[in-house]
């Protein structure tokens, strides 16, 4: 969008001043990974699932389920979100995967929401 008001707003202008303006650059494949770190973090239900598995340190999904509540689907679901934000990692030990927080990935999410409002 901003791309597309920029180029209307310099064809308006003689061409004199289009060598003057910059362009915007912005990775937007970048943004969009962004985004969608933050928005892992930015919901509710996966708040809760973040904060049960730091509690108890090491969680199985069937645990998580049972004690939140939920059908397995919607927490696998919701852990998978998490995992390819990279916010929880994963550990197998035979036929059970385990739930762990990845603080170093938390503070560095931290430190951008920081870095990005300060």
């Amino acid at each position: 969008m901003i791309v597309a008001s920029q180029t209307r707003e310099q064809e308006a202008m003689p061409s004199a001043k289009n060598s003057k303006v910059s362009s915007v650059n912005v990775d937007f494949h970048a943004l969009k990974k962004a985004a969608l770190v933050l928005r892992a973090l930015n919901h509710k239900l996966r708040q809760q699932l973040l904060k049960l598995i730091e509690e108890e340190k090491k969680i199985t999904v069937t645990e998580i389920y049972v004690r939140l509540r939920l059908e397995q689907s919607v927490a696998s679901q919701h852990l998978a979100i998490l995992r390819k934000a990279g916010i929880v990692n994963t550990e197998r030990d035979g036929k059970f995967i385990f739930y762990t927080v990845n603080y170093k990935r938390i503070d560095e999410i931290s430190q951008f929401v920081k870095d990005l409002v300060g």
